[in-house]
């Protein structure tokens, strides 16, 4: 059985405990709200892009890009995955690398088993656990950082627009974790290039064909557009990675906290039952002695 003094060192590290992990999710929840802020900010821009491309795709104007134009056969692919530079945010990895393992999966059924697929990691530990993935014809790229600056996503998103132009990668996926709210984030899986009409369906569905009178040419306004769009759509999910990100670490940090809290008050019921057994245990023995 532990004595007074143990259980009060237990105690008191089980309280310095409860502060940090209560001040890092203080701290979380603050980095949380900015990334939301951000995100508010970044949504407007990115549905007005998607409104001019709808009502692109909605007029009788005849255009095409190469960014739109899909290979006949896929024989290289990329997949780009967001995950985090730091720790102590619960299975918000693990649960995302997990998906990537079957998106590979589902890659070799519907390309073949002599498809090429490059994995491009987004954050430390995400490019420490696709290092440990050993499949034929899977390789993994250099690592790219979460807390990227507005200059770094510009110029990683063209860096992938001129690896499927040059024709290096036929295709280019993103797996990253979806920002809903604090308690609720969801893996998100879609295509960045090529870029297709269906992603545009709910903004064409309300646009009525109609002649439009363009100033320059239409191939010249869709040239300008669509790499906004890519830009807009990358900037928004290093966003709501960073976001969802923080919200895992918050309730990571809440989680640690209770159970802070309740080893605490655990520690304490004991530490009282031994002391009140010692303070008995006393009086006995003043009893016992005046008895006598």
């Amino acid at each position: 059985m532990a004595t007074l003094r143990e259980l009060k060192g237990r105690i008191g590290s089980v309280a310095s405990s409860e502060k940090i992990t209560g001040a890092m999710k203080m701290i979380s929840s603050a980095k949380m709200h900015k990334a939301e802020g951000a995100l508010r900010q970044l949504r407007p821009y990115r549905d007005q892009v998607e409104t001019i491309i709808g009502n692109l795709l909605g007029s009788d104007a005849i255009f095409d890009s190469p960014l739109m134009t899909p290979r006949d056969t896929v024989g290289h692919l990329a997949v780009v995955v967001w995950g985090s530079d730091d720790g102590l945010c619960g299975a918000y990895n693990i649960n995302i690398f997990k998906q990537l393992l079957a998106r590979l999966g589902e890659y070799r059924q519907v390309f073949g088993e002599s498809v090429k697929i490059s994995v491009v990691p987004v954050g430390a530990k995400m490019a420490k656990a696709a290092a440990k993935i050993q499949i034929p014809g899977v390789d993994v790229r250099l690592p790219k950082g979460v807390d990227s600056k507005t200059t770094e996503v510009r110029d990683f998103t063209w860096s992938l627009r001129d690896s499927f132009l040059s024709g290096e990668f036929d295709l280019i996926d993103v797996l990253y974790m979806s920002y809903k709210s604090v308690s609720r984030q969801r893996i998100e899986s879609s295509r960045l290039l090529p870029v297709t009409s269906e992603t545009f369906a709910d903004v064409t569905k309300d646009v009525t064909s109609r002649p439009y009178i363009f100033e320059p040419s239409p191939d010249a306004i869709f040239a300008k557009v669509l790499p906004m769009y890519l830009l807009a759509v990358m900037q928004d999910i290093f966003t709501e990675n960073r976001a969802s990100e923080q919200a895992a670490r918050v309730m990571a940090m809440q989680s640690a906290n209770d159970n802070a809290k309740k080893l605490h008050d655990q520690l304490q019921l004991e530490f009282n039952k031994l002391r009140q057994q010692a303070i008995t245990t006393e009086l006995l023995d003043i009893l016992g002695g005046q008895v006598k």
